[in-house]
């Protein structure tokens, strides 16, 4: 009886293809990296990559080329894997990367619907210096 279990092969289902058209490009532009993810409707990540990730180091990492190439990367598993085709664009930070990244992505053939700034705001700012004594 024990053979016969071990004989029986196991059928092995196909991971279906999600297909995700519309999603979310989020660009984290720092002076020192930029990260790029790609994510569904909901904020699910498809695919993520950074300057870091494709091999640079040091101050390298925040040049608007880096960012370029990382955009590339993540796109195209986006755009591979899950039939990406239209995104809004999310847009947190200062960097280089920012244009950079924005314009790579519509290189690879992806709509853009919109662009959204998220960068932070000060209100209220620093505590102020004491007042100086005579």
């Amino acid at each position: 009886m024990a053979e016969e279990v071990k004989n029986k092969k196991v059928a092995v289902k196909k991971k279906a293809r999600r297909s995700v058209p519309l999603g979310q490009v989020h660009i984290q532009a720092t002076f020192n990296n930029t990260i790029i993810s790609f994510t569904d409707d909901k904020g699910n990540v498809l695919s993520a990559s950074s300057a870091g990730a494709c091999g640079f180091r040091g101050s390298k990492k925040g040049t608007a080329y880096a960012a370029q190439i990382a955009t590339d990367k993540a796109a195209d598993i986006a755009k591979d894997q899950y039939g990406l085709t239209k995104v809004d664009v999310y847009v947190k930070g200062v960097g280089q990367g920012r244009d950079a990244a924005i314009r790579a992505v519509t290189t690879h053939g992806m709509i853009i619907e919109s662009i959204n700034d998220k960068t932070g705001v000060p209100h209220g700012g620093v505590r102020p210096k004491r007042e100086r004594r005579a």
